[in-house]
């Protein structure tokens, strides 16, 4: 396996071809995120362990979404059978993804648990669906405080998953040299990440302004019925196609993988995805 060191515009190539990617199959893309997202959400309601457990499924699906962008500029239709993708290639892989799963579990509540430091916990229970947020809650220092910590300190948690799913999954790094290639991978392309970031900070910005344009055209016109379902909609569809990206940051920090063609149908390698012109 050998790391690739892009140029810091390779970071805009990634969020073009997974905005390219997700509208060759935008139905088939969104339907996956969207049961992704469901599936967290029922985990979560899961007596004691639920929000762990929604956690855990974290690195399986992004790598169901990776596996299914892939599938999609290869000319398939990804299949709701991509979700499970992570755990049908042997016993061993199934294995490490569930310990993957597991490492990111427990580093996210410690990352919650040092926020708790702060506000008493109040931020950790707000995101984890714990506490409804209050205006007044939102607006003392405490939690204010405890946001901003848990964003800094997920950052280098973001860092270690990023590429490990793919690792683990189509190059068989065991997890925990998985965490350190990939946050390897992720600081030597710091210019291209950096980049990447901050173009789909400004693709979600564009779109929001786009969205509230669109709501206030329908409020005006007295459609408020369908507003919140059309600005939930479109916030789904951005956020699946920052995740069909992943695949692409994926592909051109690291060394294709060889495979069986036998594999190519559930694994579906990103060495077959388009390169940055696009081609295959």
């Amino acid at each position: 396996m050998k790391l690739h060191i892009v140029p810091a515009r390779t970071g805009l190539e990634w969020v073009k071809l997974g905005i390219r990617a997700f509208w060759r199959q935008p139905m088939a893309l969104a339907a996956l995120f969207f049961m992704t997202m469901a599936a967290m959400s029922l985990a979560t309601m899961i007596p004691l362990v639920g929000p762990a457990v929604a956690l855990a499924l974290l690195p399986s699906a992004t790598l169901a979404m990776m596996v299914a962008a892939a599938e999609a500029v290869q000319g398939r239709f990804p299949t709701p059978a991509v979700l499970l993708v992570a755990f049908r290639t042997g016993r061993q892989r199934l294995r490490d993804m569930l310990v993957l799963g597991a490492m990111y579990a427990v580093g996210f509540l410690a990352v919650m648990g040092l926020s708790a430091l702060i506000d008493g916990g109040q931020f950790a229970q707000v995101y984890l669906g714990g506490a409804p947020l209050t205006r007044e809650m939102a607006e003392t220092p405490a939690f204010q405080g405890a946001m901003w910590l848990s964003m800094v300190l997920y950052l280098p948690l973001s860092l270690l998953f990023w590429h490990a799913p793919g690792l683990v999954h189509w190059h068989g790094v065991p997890p925990v040299k998985s965490l350190f290639f990939s946050i390897v991978a992720c600081l030597r392309n710091f210019g291209a990440f950096t980049v990447y970031g901050l173009a789909w900070m400004g693709v979600f910005l564009l779109g929001g302004l786009v969205i509230s344009l669109v709501a206030g055209l329908l409020a005006v016109g007295g459609l408020t019925s369908v507003v919140g379902g059309i600005m939930v909609g479109a916030a789904m569809m951005m956020a699946a196609m920052f995740f069909t990206s992943v695949v692409f940051t994926f592909r051109d920090c690291f060394e294709p993988p060889e495979q069986p063609q036998s594999q190519a149908l559930h694994s579906s390698p990103p060495d077959s995805a388009p390169g940055p012109d696009g081609t295959v």
